[in-house]
């Protein structure tokens, strides 16, 4: 137990808390003006609203939706199920500048679907909705792999109790099913949210990353250590952290 115990502390230690460690560090060698300057400069303000809203959005529909999809992959058998439940996890496979090349090409101008919208006159790529796009996938996963294990093993013998006691589909589900699914949808919401939020190989692909407009806090930290800011982005950098930290905790 002890032998377990000083490596899981190392690996934890190392991994983890002398990373943080190291980006406070930086930070702190500097002056609480200088701090405060570089944390609420307006495009950086800007990019953290931006972030964690499109982030917050993105989770929320894959909240819905992936329920929707779990309850589809579980209660029903169809063909191409089982196609269906491994695509689930392409998001996990492929790497993200991958997956911002191939949205740009289906959602582009001269894309499959791109060409349609831009008949319509709308824009995907480059735009906000570009941005949202490359959230939803990459941290589209989470919530169906949360919900899948839980929809699973849950008991049919309180369906038919429910039933038996004259409640109808939709009170049984409301009344039964769904509350304890809950944890599980809560957990799935929190880490597509948490993916999302550091989202950059796909964003920054499909993105104007323009600041005050669709610049994201991670291609806002990309670019400060293009121009050796190493300052600005461990500044940024822990910003969004706090911001997430707190808004999982609540």
């Amino acid at each position: 137990k002890l032998l377990i115990g000083v490596m899981l502390g190392n690996y934890v230690f190392f991994i983890l808390v002398l990373p943080l460690f190291a980006l406070f560090s930086l930070i702190f060698k500097n002056s609480w003006r200088e701090i405060l300057e570089k944390a609420l400069d307006p495009i950086a303000i800007s990019a953290y609203a931006f972030t964690i809203k499109m982030a917050l959005t993105a989770a929320l529909l894959n909240s819905v939706f992936g329920f929707l999809i779990t309850w589809m992959i579980t209660r029903y058998e169809f063909r191409g199920k089982r196609f269906v439940d491994a695509a689930v996890d392409l998001p996990f496979a492929l790497p993200t500048s991958v997956a911002g090349l191939t949205l740009a090409t289906v959602y582009g101008h001269q894309g499959w679907v791109g060409n349609y919208l831009k008949m319509a006159n709308i824009q995907i790529i480059y735009t906000r909705f570009g941005v949202l796009l490359a959230m939803i996938f990459v941290s589209f996963p989470f919530v169906i792999r949360s919900l899948q294990p839980v929809l699973q093993e849950f008991d049919h013998g309180l369906e038919e109790a429910a039933w038996g006691m004259g409640a109808s589909s939709f009170q049984t589900f409301l009344r039964v099913i769904f509350p304890t699914l809950v944890p599980a949808l809560v957990t799935g919401f929190t880490l597509s949210f948490s993916r999302a939020l550091g989202e950059f190989g796909s964003v920054v692909m499909i993105s104007s990353n323009l600041p005050l407009d669709d610049l994201v806090t991670s291609v806002l930290i990309y670019q400060s250590l293009e121009q050796y800011d190493y300052f600005g982005a461990s500044v940024i950098g822990a910003v969004i952290l706090l911001l997430a930290l707190i808004i999982i905790f609540l």
